[in-house]
């Protein structure tokens, strides 16, 4: 067996595998052999056989399939050595003439071979590290929220504003009939909350869908209704009141707190402001790191050029694809994965010339603290370290959640090695500002 490479150019290569005879033959022979002690063909004892029948039956499938083999290993072997960095999978090369009755064979592969190429982690602009805070505002609505959440509905004859009215929407255009129960603050508009005003049980109250709420999920909520169909609604509604209930807040008192907390964790409100305001921002620093990766990401992308064997990758899409693909096809498959190829060579680059990769014992250790953060939240904050191994041991006996946690893991750091190394600049906002900015 001989293989050779011929270079076409820095980003694609044409291997050439030569088997001969001697390659493969003592293998098939010996698979018919097997194959002649245990064929059950009409007319002859099982083990007496003629060779020569056992040969014309099988001998052209065994061969193909022992010189593929041949093929396959040979080849990953010589891209092992060779240390080749190909994109995608050999693509082999079809030759009209090919005999499969000839001794010897010949086979070619196409190979698009990956770029070489350094990373360029600092463009000309720094990238904005946001630091989300919580507002004063936000925190005394989360209170405002636990209070309501903690507190008592009281039973009423008469709807007032910022009462919570049950009833049902019903609409003969729209086939609706939707059981739902109305936070009066939601309602938009000082001429549909009128409408409420003063309604009691029983009544039927007529209201337009377009500019109901302040918020179009509301409506979707309250209709049943899909968000897309939410959007442009325009129809009439009847809404019939079946009950009246005000809320009545629950005092910030020691009581409420132990509920929340546990007993004696948080003992004043103020303590209870500083609490919402901590898990707060841990949430918003999750989002902003999200974001964080995904500006460095799109930075990396704009400042780390290099070619791809583009035509190749066409025709391995085309080859490769689970339907057969046109050219056009093919093409516009590619493009929408070549920003994808891109970043995943630009990633892997940070990780190996940085020796980023994961190792099982950080592994475990990350899936502990992933396990340790899920037990605290159902009040279990001191986990025994033996009762911990034997979930990640469960959990890391499952190969779906070794890749997802691997994933994130790997995203932790490259986070920390982009936070010492990029170019980055702190911006301190509130979470609306930064809705605003990210998704302007």
């Amino acid at each position: 067996m001989n293989i050779s490479k011929e270079q076409l150019d820095e980003l694609n290569a044409v291997v050439t595998v030569d088997i001969t005879k001697d390659d493969y033959s003592d293998k098939v022979e010996k698979i018919l052999k097997d194959y002649r002690k245990n064929a059950n063909i009409p007319g002859f004892r099982k083990g007496h056989v003629p060779m020569g029948l056992v040969k014309k039956q099988y001998g052209k499938a065994v061969l193909v399939d022992e010189v593929n083999k041949l093929l396959q290993d040979a080849l990953n072997k010589y891209l092992t050595e060779e240390k080749l960095d190909v994109l995608g999978n050999p693509l082999p090369k079809e030759k009209e003439d090919f005999d499969w009755d000839a001794e010897n064979y010949s086979f070619e592969f196409e190979l698009g071979l990956a770029p070489k190429f350094e990373v360029n982690l600092s463009g000309k602009k720094a990238i904005t590290h946001y630091k989300i805070v919580a507002t004063e505002e936000m925190i005394e609505n989360q209170v405002k929220t636990i209070q309501k959440q903690y507190g008592k509905l009281i039973s009423k004859e008469v709807a007032e504003k910022g009462d919570l009215v049950a009833g049902t929407f019903t609409s003969e255009e729209k086939e609706i009939d939707n059981a739902f129960t109305l936070e009066l603050d939601k309602i938009k508009g000082k001429r549909n909350l009128d409408k409420f005003v003063g309604a009691k049980v029983g009544d039927a109250i007529k209201l337009k869908s377009k500019g109901l709420f302040n918020e179009d999920q509301d409506l979707v909520s309250a209709l049943k209704i899909e968000k897309e169909e939410a959007q442009d609604l325009d129809i009439e509604l009847t809404f019939t009141v079946s009950e009246i209930n005000t809320q009545e807040l629950a005092d910030l008192d020691q009581e409420l707190f132990d509920k929340l907390y546990g007993p004696d964790v948080i003992k004043t409100v103020s303590e209870l402001k500083e609490k919402i305001k901590t898990d707060a921002e841990r949430q918003f620093e999750q989002q902003s790191e999200q974001q964080l990766l995904n500006d460095i990401t799109e930075s990396l992308l704009e400042n780390t050029k290099f070619d791809l064997p583009i035509e190749f990758l066409k025709r391995w899409i085309r080859a490769t694809g689970e339907q057969p693909l046109t050219e056009d096809e093919a093409k516009d498959e590619f493009e929408k994965s070549e920003k994808g190829l891109r970043y995943q060579l630009i990633e892997g680059k940070i990780i190996n010339d940085n020796n980023l990769q994961v190792t099982f014992e950080e592994l475990k250790e990350f899936a502990k603290e992933l396990i340790k953060g899920q037990m605290a939240q159902f009040g279990q904050n001191s986990p025994e370290d033996k009762e911990l191994e034997d979930i990640a041991a469960r959990i890391l006996s499952n190969q779906d959640e070794v890749k997802r946690i691997s994933e994130q893991l790997m995203s932790k750091k490259l986070l920390g090695y982009y936070k010492e190394n990029a170019k980055l600049k702190e911006k301190e906002v509130n979470f609306e500002d930064f809705i605003k900015e990210v998704y302007k």
